[in-house]
């Protein structure tokens, strides 16, 4: 076996539901080989992962594990240490977003990144994912200035209610969610985001009194685009139009049309598209349009353990092919910065100017 050809061996630190998914991919690629998982307290894993010892600290495993990547898949608050880390024991990294919680620490694992000479792949999952692919690729068509009209409200109760209140212990619903529906957004315009103004609402006494779970940002860029974002979880939350992903511009628009009996909190809602709809503005002389919607059909969707997945190979094929990762990068801290803003325009009640 070639160095190139030898199993490229993984550290996956938190267990939760990202963390799970990540872990099963490693283990179905034969490109991985796990040498352990990082976890505060004994969880139940699937059957295929109940072989692989749990350590309860990140450092210790590290320096003991020797890894050649570190898969970080735990809160928020810790990407950045961890990151640092892995990076200054000369690992690769791969790291759930968002990519930290302020925009100096994103600035400082990228830096770490750098300096080290190791890759660094953020969790934007929906990169890999085909069918968005091709609804940025159809909305680039059209040209700019665009509107984004984007959501992702998730009505959740039970174990679903657990999870979101321990990710608001650090992150609010539109920076956690957020980041990857205006990194849709950046993909699609070229042109830099200059304002960002947020609101929320914190609508639980469950959730810390500094905390909304509720909130909405609106980011303009430089090429006249503009762009919404909303996102809200908790038992309280409407299932009516809980699912937006909507492109237009001067020529049309491209949208995503979701199954009318879709649920908010099924984690394969927030990836599958049923189809998505290009409309042409263009009219004849009649005032009347020239050509009807096409819906393009999405057959073969990947689920959300598909697209874990399809992204874990691209994290291997960045690491044997040594691919330039310089975009991937400021396009993370790019979208980190958006949603953060948005988030201090809801603590402070003013715009943001970028």
């Amino acid at each position: 076996m070639s160095i190139e050809d030898k199993p490229i061996r993984v550290l996956v630190a938190g267990l939760g539901n990202m963390g799970r998914s990540h872990a099963l991919a490693y283990h179905n690629n034969p490109g991985f080989e796990i040498v352990g998982f990082v976890n505060r307290s004994e969880v139940a894993l699937p059957e295929k992962l109940q072989g692989y010892t749990i350590h309860p600290s990140f450092p210790e495993a590290l320096a003991e594990l020797k890894p050649d990547l570190c898969s970080i898949c735990t809160y928020s608050d810790s990407h950045t240490d961890y990151a640092v880390m892995a990076f200054e024991a000369g690992c690769h990294v791969f790291v759930e977003k968002p990519l930290a919680t302020t925009v100096a620490d994103a600035e400082r694992v990228v830096a770490a990144a750098k300096a080290a000479d190791r890759k660094l792949v953020i969790g934007y999952i929906l990169r890999h994912h085909p069918s968005w692919m091709r609804l940025i690729e159809e909305a680039r068509k059209l040209g700019p200035p665009y509107v984004f009209r984007m959501n992702l409200n998730q009505q959740s109760s039970g174990a679903t209610w657990e999870t979101h209140k321990a990710l608001m212990q650090t992150t609010s619903p539109i920076v956690d969610c957020g980041v990857h529906y205006v990194d849709v957004m950046c993909q699609i315009t070229d042109a830099k985001p200059v304002q960002v103004r947020g609101m929320g609402l914190r609508l639980s006494d469950e959730v810390a009194p500094d905390m909304y779970n509720y909130g909405h940002l609106q980011v303009m860029f430089d090429d006249g685009s503009v762009g919404w974002y909303e996102a809200g979880w908790g038992p309280m939350i409407s299932e009516t139009a809980f699912f937006v992903k909507d492109v237009m511009s001067p020529k049309g628009s491209v949208s995503i049309v979701m199954d009318p009996n879709a649920k908010s909190d099924d984690i394969d809602t927030h990836t599958k598209t049923s189809l998505i709809r290009v409309h042409t503005a263009e009219t004849g002389p009649d005032g009347k349009f020239l050509r009807p919607d096409e819906d393009l059909a999405m057959a073969g969707e990947p689920g959300h353990q598909d697209l874990c997945d399809m992204e874990q190979a691209y994290v291997l094929t960045t690491i044997r092919e040594d691919i330039d990762l310089d975009r991937h990068m400021n396009d993370a801290v790019q979208s980190l910065r958006i949603c953060l803003a948005a988030d201090q325009s809801v603590r402070t009640g003013a715009p943001v100017i970028l």
